[in-house]
C-alpha cells in the first residue's frame, strides 16, 4: 500500500490535483524493479523527463516526486519552446546497491511498452550506462554515450542554464550581468554543481560550496578555488546568490526566514516546498528567484537537441535563450506585482493553451 489513506479515491483525487494523463506502476520480483513512471501532459509532444533512482522511505514519498517531477517537466518545456511534453519515473531503490543491468533492462521494456508515449534520460542516480541498458529494449532514451550515437553526458548544457539564468536575475537586479567579484554559494555539487562552479569561477566569482558530501566539498573546492562551507552553516553565509543544486524542498518556512541572499538561482528541482506560500514569501522578502524550471532546462534542450538530431552549436544557442526566457519571466513579475514562479507557470500555460487550440494530445 501506498500509505493508509491511498484509497483508489484519494489516489485518482492525487492524480487529478496534479493534471496527469497516465501513472503506470511497474514491479518486477525476478529483478527486485519497482518503479514508477508518471506521464503529466502530452499536448506539446511526447513526454519526455529523466530516470531518477532513489531510496524512498516510503512509496508514497516516490509517488508525490514522480508527480511533482514530471509535472515540472511539462512547464519546463512549454517554457523553452520545445515541442515535448512532460513526464518522469523513479526506481524505488539505492542507485550504489540496488542498480543492476537486469534491473535496468527490464526498466526499458516497461518504457517500451508505453510506444513512444513517454521518453526517458538520466537523472539522480542514474549515468549515460544506465541508459545505454535502457537502450538495448527500447529507443525511447536519450543522454546515451557518444559512443553510441547520443549526446552523452548532458549536465555541462544543464549547468550553463542554471549559470544563463543567474546572469539574467544579476541583470535585473543590478543592471548588469556581469558576474565577477560577486559572490555564490553552490549547495550540492553533483555534476550540474561542479560544472556550475567551474563556469561561475571562470568568471571571477567568489564561489562557496557545500554538500551532504564533505570529501567532495573539499575536492571540488580545492580544485576551483572556491571556499568549503559546512552543510549546516550556508544560511548563516551573506552570499548574494544561492543556487541550490540537489534536492528540492530546500526553500521553505524556515530557510526563507533565515536566507541573507538577494537571488535563488540554482538547478535542483521543485525548489519551493509550496510554490503558492513559499513564492509569495519570497516576494515579500524582496528575494529574487529565478524558477528552477525556467533556468535548469539545459539537461532537457541537450536530450531535446540528440531527439532532433541538432549539432552542438544549435543546443548551446538553445540553452543560451534561458537568458532571455528568465528576463521575460522577471519583467512580468514585476509588471504584474506576482511571484515569479506564478509568472513563469502563466507563461507556461500560455503556450500550452494556445498549442492545444491546433492539435490534440500526441
Amino acid at each position: 500500500m501506498l500509505s493508509t489513506d491511498a484509497s483508489p479515491n484519494t489516489l485518482f483525487d492525487l492524480l487529478n490535483a496534479f493534471g496527469h494523463q497516465k501513472v503506470v506502476f511497474c514491479n518486477d520480483p525476478d529483478t527486485g524493479l519497482k518503479a514508477i513512471i508518471a506521464i503529466h501532459n502530452t499536448t506539446l509532444g511526447p513526454a519526455l523527463g529523466g530516470t531518477r533512482m532513489w531510496a524512498y522511505k516510503t512509496e508514497h514519498d516516490a509517488l508525490k516526486d514522480v508527480l511533482r517531477l514530471s509535472k515540472a517537466m511539462t512547464y519546463k518545456a512549454a517554457m523553452s519552446g520545445l515541442n515535448l511534453g512532460g513526464g518522469n519515473a523513479v526506481i524505488i531503490g539505492d542507485p550504489r546497491k540496488d542498480k543492476s543491468e537486469a534491473l535496468m533492462r527490464r526498466f526499458g521494456r516497461f518504457i517500451k511498452n508505453l510506444n513512444g508515449e513517454f521518453i526517458t534520460a538520466e537523472d539522480m542516480g542514474t549515468n549515460p550506462k544506465d541508459m545505454e541498458y535502457i537502450r538495448m529494449e527500447t529507443e525511447h532514451v536519450t543522454g546515451v554515450p557518444e559512443t553510441m550515437g547520443g549526446s552523452g553526458d548532458p549536465t555541462p548544457i544543464a549547468a550553463k542554464g542554471v549559470f544563463m539564468g543567474i546572469k539574467a536575475s544579476v541583470k535585473e537586479l543590478y543592471g548588469n550581468d556581469s558576474l565577477a567579484g560577486r559572490s555564490v554559494l553552490v549547495q550540492g555539487i553533483g555534476h550540474v554543481g561542479e560544472n556550475l562552479v567551474k563556469l561561475l569561477r571562470e568568471e571571477n566569482t567568489k564561489v562557496y560550496v557545500s554538500d551532504i558530501n564533505e570529501e567532495r566539498v573539499v575536492q571540488v573546492a580545492k580544485k576551483y578555488g572556491a571556499e568549503a562551507v559546512a552543510n549546516h552553516t550556508i544560511f548563516d553565509l551573506n552570499a548574494e546568490i544561492y543556487a541550490p543544486c540537489a534536492l528540492g524542498g530546500t526553500i521553505n518556512t524556515s530557510t526563507i526566514a533565515k536566507l541573507k541572499c538577494a537571488i535563488i538561482a540554482g538547478s535542483a528541482n521543485n525548489q519551493l516546498e509550496d510554490e503558492t506560500i513559499h513564492g509569495k514569501m519570497l516576494l515579500d522578502k524582496g528575494i529574487l528567484y529565478a524558477p528552477d524550471y525556467v533556468i535548469n532546462a539545459g539537461g532537457l534542450i541537450n536530450c531535446y537537441s540528440e531527439l532532433m538530431g541538432f549539432s552542438k552549436k544549435r543546443t548551446l544557442q538553445l540553452t543560451e535563450n534561458i537568458y532571455d526566457a528568465t528576463r521575460n519571466v522577471l519583467k512580468l513579475s514585476k509588471a504584474e506585482s506576482i511571484s515569479t514562479i506564478e509568472a513563469a507557470n502563466k507563461i507556461a500555460e500560455k503556450r500550452i493553451a494556445d498549442i492545444r487550440k491546433i492539435k490534440s494530445s500526441y
